[in-house]
């Protein structure tokens, strides 16, 4: 049995595809794991401001332990 969210992922996939007469172009696994990350930094820098904190970036190192 599908899961509510897959059912309708399906649907909208089939309905654009219905609407459209276009071919279904599979965007990738990156671009979601990409738009996963960026919905998390929104939600936690809402969080921080919603407490009175700021976020700020750290610069990224490389360094190996």
């Amino acid at each position: 049995m599908l899961s509510e969210w897959r059912h309708k992922q399906l649907a909208r996939i089939f309905y654009r595809l219905w609407t459209t007469k276009g071919n279904y172009q599979d965007i990738g696994m990156d671009y979601y794991e990409q738009r996963y990350q960026e919905r998390v930094i929104n939600n936690l820098q809402k969080k921080a401001l919603a407490l009175g904190f700021e976020l700020v970036p750290q610069p990224e190192t490389n360094t190996v332990s």
